[in-house]
């Protein structure tokens, strides 16, 4: 509003322009247009003061409308974002249209940093995006920065901690604070609620409106193998494996096959007592008279729900073969020549018992051998020459046997039913007999009598004169005796899942019984005392758990996947331990390397009954119910860094296979390389 054009540059002019100029001024009208610095001066001293202090008032009006004009440099474009003008040279329009051009910005990092440390204010002096100026910030804005910031309020006069104005207090008043009376809609139905609720249940009727229900989702099938058309763009895929083709069928399958394809009774016999897994045909082959004769197969819907299982386990995707010598990936083992000695031939057949021999053990010597039967009998043989030397009978079915391997005590341990009788069979050194009896004899009833689980008896009369020298009564049936390495302390095994009395330990020559488990996890299977340490073994169906008897802890779980353990042995050594299964498995598991088992073998084609390590040589055997005895060959080092050797050395066949059991019981010759063996045959064999 202060522009000079339409005035004479004369000396009237001039005048003229600039008493306008001041009338303008004195009257503020150019307020909104100037800053406010200049327009309160201007009110303040009037016209008279500008003329006392004789100023160019031609450089006081340029100055002012300078002044003015850079005052009013500001962005007019409104509330948007201001990235759509950051490759323009301007970033907004002024009143009249015209461009407003950024400031001229042509710092670098250089002068950024020259800046940062020489101008005291630069701390405080922020970049405003709507003009892109540098605005530096007052006192009260940086004071109001740091108060939000702190999580404060913005304004320094509020008092966020004013004094509560109790409108509700505790007395009790005679009037309320308002009588206002409820509004009727307070407790009437709203008619409007009700108009929109008969239209939606009107629309709902009349089907216009579906309520709300969850979809059901139906499980969408399709066909893997749809598209096999070579032509088709799966087919010619690379790594596209086609669907396996079934077998055709063949002669067996006719109705009225050729006669060498019939089976006679004895192998239709052999056929249904073969597992399902092992058969060569799946059905018997049937001659009929004529096509019309034909029943439906039984086995159809199996058959097709396999050959689904097949389709759907059949891998789709095609892996290069890699070019490998088939030699390199059999394992380098030495030859069985250098791992002799081992037992490889049967010498003697121990002939005698008229039923299942379940359970043989030797005395320390190597001299003696004792079997159980379930004939009700236990006979002691003479090793050298199969000769048997003394039968006791029993009052049941004998389940285990166990020498004691103490050489200066003469004692054998019979378990069969709830019992569990101590014999002297008074063979070898009669010195060792007698000390044997004065040791039993001797003892002397304590005073304090305490309750024991087991009830323990002296052998009188007739089974005296048998050998028997103590009876010790259980709650139920035991099935397993095992000795510890001093010949003091005897184990028994008495499964029972519902009971926690599973595993009891005896001291003979305190005739004391102790139940070393509040609770039992799981069916206990058999138990072994550690050869050297102080640790107890409990194996149950799959696992087998080490107890440290003198921390009364345990020490270790070993799983032995398997479904169910039958057996277990520990090498002399006491750092190793085998398990039989009767899913036909052998583990060996290293204590001092895992958990799990060390190597697994997969040599028996039925169920393993027993297994056992050899005192001295580097040997174990396992017995099993397809009548073989396989002898390994299994070298533990001293070096902790060196891997167990395991090679299978021998099979050892002799045994008959009677009512689908094997061979039951394996032990080994305290000091040759021999192995006895037991079956279900009756027979106690020795290979040497």
């Amino acid at each position: 509003g202060l522009s000079t054009r339409g005035w004479s540059h004369s000396k009237a002019g001039l005048q003229t322009y600039t008493q306008f100029a001041f009338e303008r001024v004195s009257r503020a009208e150019v307020i909104p247009r100037i800053s406010c610095r200049f327009a309160e001066p201007l009110r303040r001293y009037g016209r008279s003061k500008f003329q006392w202090l004789s100023i160019d008032l031609k450089s006081l009006l340029i100055f002012i409308t300078f002044s003015v004009r850079s005052q009013d440099i500001r962005n007019t474009v409104g509330n948007i974002p201001m990235e759509w003008y950051k490759d323009y040279p301007h970033i907004g329009y002024d009143l009249e249209g015209k461009k407003i051009f950024k400031p001229i910005r042509n710092k670098d990092e250089l002068d950024e940093f020259l800046d940062k440390m020489e101008n005291p204010d630069y701390w405080r002096t922020v970049q405003d995006k709507m003009t892109g100026a540098d605005i530096r910030l007052s006192d009260e804005q940086v004071d109001l920065v740091h108060r939000l910031q702190q999580g404060k309020f913005g304004d320094v006069n509020f008092n966020e901690y004013e004094p509560a104005i109790d409108f509700f207090s505790n007395e009790v008043m005679i009037h309320p604070v308002t009588n206002r009376p409820q509004d009727k809609r307070s407790f009437i139905p709203s008619l409007i609620e009700k108009e929109k609720v008969g239209k939606l249940v009107h629309a709902i009727k009349m089907g216009w409106i579906k309520p709300h229900r969850p979809k059901e989702t139906t499980p969408q099938y399709y066909d893997l193998w749809a598209k096999e058309d070579p032509n088709s763009i799966l087919g010619r895929h690379k790594m596209h494996i086609p669907a396996p083709k079934m077998k055709l069928p063949g002669h067996e399958e006719s109705y009225n096959p050729p006669p060498e394809y019939l089976m006679s009774e004895e192998e239709r016999l052999a056929w249904e007592q073969q597992d399902p897994e092992y058969r060569k045909l799946s059905f018997l082959p049937q001659k009929l008279a004529c096509l019309r004769a034909v029943p439906a197969y039984s086995r159809f819907i199996h058959e097709r729900f396999e050959r689904c299982l097949d389709l759907y386990l059949c891998p789709r995707q095609r892996k290069m073969r890699v070019n490998v010598n088939p030699e390199d990936l059999i394992p380098k083992l030495p030859k069985p020549k250098d791992l002799q000695p081992f037992p490889t031939t049967q010498s003697l057949v121990y002939r005698g018992h008229s039923s299942l021999v379940r359970s043989i053990s030797i005395s320390p010597s190597g001299q003696w051998l004792v079997s159980g039967s379930d004939d009700c009998t236990v006979r002691f043989w003479e090793v050298s020459t199969a000769r048997c030397l003394k039968t006791v009978e029993v009052g049941g079915a004998v389940k285990g046997v166990a020498w004691n391997p103490n050489l200066s005590i003469c004692l054998v341990a019979v378990s069969y039913d709830d019992t569990v009788v101590l014999l002297n069979p008074g063979l070898g050194d009669r010195l060792v007999c007698t000390a044997t009896d004065q040791l039993i004899s001797s003892y002397e009833e304590p005073e304090e009598v305490k309750d024991q689980p087991v009830q323990w008896a002296v052998a009188e009369g007739e089974g005296h004169e048998q050998g028997h020298r103590l009876i010790l009564k259980h709650p139920k049936a035991v099935r397993q005796v095992t000795w510890h390495g001093k010949g003091d302390y005897l184990a028994c095994v008495i499964p029972d899942n519902g009971s926690s009395l599973q595993v009891v330990i005896h001291q003979v020559s305190k005739r004391r019984t102790q139940n070393p488990f509040r609770k039992n996890k799981g069916l206990v299977q058999c138990v072994s005392f550690h050869p050297i340490r102080p640790y107890f073994f409990v194996a149950t169906q799959r696992y087998v758990r080490v107890y440290n008897l003198i921390k009364q802890e345990l020490t270790k779980k070993l799983m032995a996947n398997c479904k169910w353990i039958s057996s277990m042995a520990i090498h002399p050594g006491g750092d190793n331990v085998i398990c039989g299964s009767y899913d036909c498995r052998l583990a060996w598991f290293d204590l001092d390397l895992s958990t799990k088992p060390y190597k697994v073998l997969r040599q028996h084609k039925k169920a393993l009954r027993s297994v056992a390590y050899h005192r001295h040589y580097p040997l174990f055997v396992s017995g099993s119910d397809d009548g073989n005895v396989i002898v390994c060959h299994g070298m533990v080092y001293n070096d902790l860094l060196q891997n167990p050797l395991i090679v299978p050395v021998k099979v050892l066949k002799g045994h008959t296979i009677t009512h689908d059991l094997g061979v039951l019981d394996v032990t080994f010759h305290p000091t040759q390389p021999w192995v006895f063996s037991s079956g279900a045959d009756g027979t106690v064999r020795l290979f040497t």
